[in-house]
């Protein structure tokens, strides 16, 4: 019977964790529950990076009636003095009896510690509970903090032919505005979003993200804006340069660095990554983001960053939109190209598919575990 109420319990802790998607990168997305008598008695969740954590949540909702209860939570309660006092001296001063956490925090400044200041407290401790469905929740962190490499996820939308545009490059809209929808989530999930300069030239994209909060149940913010742009093509009136919000990031060639069109970016609020020749490898780009504690990256596109991306074998995971729709034109810019498979074992394969319905429009899922 234990079993099934912890399992109930710390469901419901990571339903709550769900609820900081895009606000707390790059910390762990975290909930917490606090029960006593068979009822929830506090809830919380880590609402904002910098905020207090979803212990102090559950425990302030709690109140007096914290001391002899439970508390259930997502991931182990860190044990070090950062933005916020650590939660494991929180447990123990509010009189828990009880503590049921799902997974250990790979963080070197937790890993066990929170753990060990709760249980020579004499608090009784469970761990792994639901251990899978609240990594599963924590993907991005699990990554980032064992290897300050952003996680990678690629998005696009396509014609049943795999096409993104036509030859002219005219691309709005394949898909509809249910998987668009969808797109918006994605751009406020994920820390950053990344194109091409061609994109920029194109179709001057703003690239921030324009969520239905209500729909989502989450706050609306905007990614950083990652253009790949060798030959420092993006002109200053560029949608995705003027937020004023310090977001925009160009990654060019180091030839550049000592241009004078650089201090014009830079009053901006533009950062810059400074790569070596012309042609950038993604992992290269991927090493530098990590370094700004820049945790995730939704890869849009063009046709050039997603090829480069499936050579390099790097995607993390993506979602593949398709639209019922053909333009019939070997011209047309395809999601990716140049590769030349003489067998069919040798092709790109998507691991674990999973297929999802936007009205007329289906996508797939896919996860590279």
């Amino acid at each position: 019977m234990d079993e099934v109420l912890d399992e109930k319990y710390m469901a419901r802790a990571i339903e709550l964790a769900k609820r900081g998607t895009g606000g707390v990168n790059p910390n762990p997305l975290v909930g917490a529950v606090v029960v006593k008598d068979g009822k929830i008695i506090g809830e919380g969740w880590h609402k904002k990076f910098g905020g207090p954590h979803a212990e102090v949540w559950a425990l302030n909702e709690a109140g007096e009636n914290a001391k002899g209860a439970t508390i259930y939570v997502t991931l182990e309660p860190c044990s070090h003095q950062g933005k916020t006092p650590p939660c494991a001296r929180r447990i123990v001063e509010a009189g828990i009896k009880r503590c049921v956490v799902a997974c250990i925090d790979p963080n070197p400044l937790v890993a066990g510690k929170g753990m060990k200041i709760i249980e020579e407290a004499g608090i009784d401790i469970k761990l792994g509970v639901l251990e899978k469905e609240a990594k599963d929740v924590n993907k991005i962190f699990l990554k980032y903090i064992e290897n300050k490499v952003p996680y990678l996820f690629l998005k696009c939308g396509i014609t049943l032919d795999g096409k993104i545009a036509t030859r002219s490059g005219k691309s709005k809209w394949i898909t509809n505005e249910i998987a668009r929808e969808k797109v918006q989530f994605l751009r406020t999930k994920f820390m950053a979003i990344m194109v091409g300069i061609n994109t920029v030239l194109k179709d001057n994209p703003s690239l921030d993200s324009r969520l239905d909060e209500e729909k989502f149940g989450i706050k609306k913010r905007n990614p950083f804006r990652v253009v790949i742009d060798p030959n420092l093509e993006s002109p200053i009136e560029a949608k995705f340069l003027n937020f004023n919000d310090n977001k925009a990031i160009i990654v060019t060639s180091s030839d550049n660095r000592e241009l004078e069109k650089i201090k014009v970016y830079k009053n901006l609020g533009t950062r810059f990554i400074f790569l070596e020749g012309k042609t950038f490898k993604m992992k290269d780009i991927l090493k530098e983001l990590g370094r700004l504690e820049i945790d995730s990256v939704l890869l849009e596109g063009g046709s050039g960053l997603i090829s480069t991306a499936f050579k390099e074998n790097i995607i993390d995971a993506g979602e593949i939109f398709i639209a019922p729709k053909i333009i019939g034109d070997n011209s047309a810019i395809p999601f990716i190209d140049g590769f030349n498979f003489d067998s069919m074992e040798d092709i790109f394969k998507l691991s674990n598919p999973k297929f999802n319905i936007y009205g007329d429009n289906i996508s797939i899922e896919f996860e590279n575990l």
